[in-house]
Parts: C-alpha cells; structure tokens; sequence
C-alpha cells in the first residue's frame, strides 16, 4: 500500500518544516511592534505550525513502531541520523510559539518538557553511534552534523522564558535542564565547528543537495544568543555585576554570525552560478538558522539600544520571510501537487 511505503520511506529531516514555520511567528511576532499587521500573521503562522507538527509527528512515530529497522538504519546513517533531533527542536520552536504569540503556558509547557528531553536523547544518541562506529568518513562531515547541538542550545530559548513561571523543585530541574543544554550545546558546536570548517577547506565542495546546510552554521550562533540572554534575565543567582559580561559574550557571539552569514550567502551565489541549486528538504535549512539569528539581532539591538542593529535585523527578516515564501511553495510544489499527480497517473 502506498501509505505504509510513504511511512517507511519518511524522512527524519521533515521536523525543520516545524522549526522553520515556527521561528518565522516569533520573528513575525516580535517585529509587529514597528508594523503591528504581522501579529496576525504570527498568529496564523503558530495555528499552521501546529497543524504541521501534527501532520508530521503521525508519520514520525508509526515509522518508529511500524518500520523500526528502517528508522534505526537511519539513525546509524553518517548524515540522515543528524537530522533526528529536528523534531524535538521543532516541538520547543512551537513552545515559543504558543509561550510569546498565543500566551498559552500550559501548551508551551508541555510541549517544552517533552521536546527537551528527546533533544537530550538524540543529542547523546546520534554522536554516540559515530564514536563507537567505523562508519563514518571524511566525506560525510557537513554543517548538518551541527544540528544536535543546535537543538540542545535551543533548549533554554524557550525554556529560560518558562524559568520565570516555576519554583520550587519544578525550578531547579528546569535550571538544569537549561545549563546542560547550553553547555553541552555550546562546546560541541565549537568542536564539530573546526572538524565541519577543516572539511570545507581541505575536502571536496558539498553537493549541492546540501549547500543549504551551509546556512546552520547560523543556528547555534542565533539560539546560543538568545538562549544565553534568556538565562541571565530570569536566573536569580547571576548577580548584577555578572550580567554584564555574559551580555557583552553574547553580543560577540552574534558578531561573529555575520560573517557566517555572507559566508553562507557567498556560497549560496556561487552554488547558483556553478553547479545550479536544485529544490531538496534540505532548502528548509535556509530558514531556522537564519530566524534565529534574527531573534538574536532583535535581542542584540535592545540590549545595545541600537536602532542600526534593529534595522539590520529587520532587513534579516524580510529576507527570511522571503526564503520561507519560496522553499513553502516549493514543498507543497513537489511534495504535494506531484505525490497527487502520481497517485492519479497510478
């Protein structure tokens, strides 16, 4: 039947449709105070972000219960396994959705707790099956491998919010929970930096089926920022005095996300002049990474008071609109419109 081989066949990567959809309501949402028309917009992009997650969670599980080698052998694969943890960072995407659009703290809540913990298990999972392998070679490395840590930073981006709506025991799990996922994000992103970037210099150019993974280089600068300042904003015990270096850390950090981001535009230019950039999934990589860093230039802007880092933000978010625009049309195109044509010509 072709429902169960759509089910077999489906693909991990499918949770950056909910990570990108998501990001683009809070930049849409957070922008509204200079054009207040793109509240509704935010609040249309959550309602269509939930019936994504929805749409693509039911298949993400009955492959795992239906089709378990299947999902195992990609969770083995040098590259597929990376994009595992999509999901998981897809439901804390739609937490911030429904914790700064909608204001709904007990959706946000949950969908947090849950998307956390697999973040945490796919973050430990997937480096863990390239450690104790012989799989795994110089070839395979590419800016996808980034996405476990991406998704442990972006744990405190919505749950360092949630810090402010918690005490007691409930406090100090979710405190933990933030720590480690920072840390551990951040020191591995470090890590699987200078391995990605050795690679990029010294090894073939990636295919151009995933010249858009360039853009994730993006991901754990933008959430590393906003999550940084989420924590020091409503973690009681970082004293005054504390703050202001972790702000200005945090402002550096995102300096050096515009370099990547003429880096990944470069790239983008010359993939489009040289070898062409065909539409794969992997164009969704163009959107989350890029709204994060959007988010983090709006937090950077307030912190510096500075209306030219505003700007410049607003300027990344017309772009990102943009991209979301084409790589959506572009999927209902070819995932929709054609999978319906095939089934009629069958």
């Amino acid at each position: 039947m072709m429902w169960r081989d759509s089910i077999a066949g489906f693909s991990p990567s499918w949770g950056a449709v909910v990570m990108g959809t998501g990001i683009l309501a809070v930049c849409s949402k957070l922008y509204s105070t200079s054009l207040p028309q793109l509240q509704v917009l935010a609040n249309a992009l959550t309602y269509l972000n939930t019936a994504l997650f929805a749409g693509i969670a039911v298949p993400w599980i009955l492959r795992w219960l239906m089709f378990s080698r299947n999902a195992l052998s990609d969770l083995n694969h040098p590259v597929k396994a990376s994009f595992y943890p999509t999901l998981p960072v897809g439901m804390m995407v739609l937490a911030c959705d429904y914790l700064i659009v909608i204001r709904n703290l007990v959706v946000a809540w949950w969908l947090w707790c849950v998307g956390a913990v697999l973040t945490l298990v796919f973050g430990v999972i997937v480096p863990y099956n390239m450690f104790k392998g012989e799989h795994v070679k110089l070839g395979h490395i590419n800016p996808s491998w980034f996405i476990p840590s991406v998704g442990l930073i972006v744990i405190p981006v919505p749950g360092g919010l949630l810090l402010a709506h918690t005490a007691g025991i409930v406090r100090d799990l979710a405190l933990l929970v933030n720590i480690v996922g920072w840390g551990a994000g951040f020191f591995t992103y470090l890590a699987l930096l200078a391995i990605c970037t050795y690679r990029l210099i010294l090894h073939s150019i990636l295919p151009n089926t995933l010249a858009p993974t360039l853009w994730i280089n993006l991901g754990p600068i933008g959430a590393g920022t906003v999550a940084l300042y989420n924590i020091v904003k409503n973690t009681m015990f970082i004293t005054d005095s504390a703050k202001g270096p972790l702000l200005v850390f945090g402002m550096l950090f995102w300096g050096s996300g515009m370099w990547w981001f003429m880096i990944a535009a470069l790239m983008t230019l010359h993939y489009l002049r040289k070898v062409g950039l065909p539409y794969t999934p992997s164009w969704w990589a163009f959107i989350f990474p890029l709204g994060a860093y959007v988010i983090a230039t709006y937090k950077v802007a307030l912190v510096t008071s500075s209306t030219t880092i505003y700007c410049v933000g607003a300027l990344l978010y017309a772009l990102l609109l943009l991209l979301w625009l084409t790589t959506a049309i572009k999927t209902f195109k070819h995932k929709v419109v054609e999978d319906l044509l095939l089934r009629r010509g069958t």
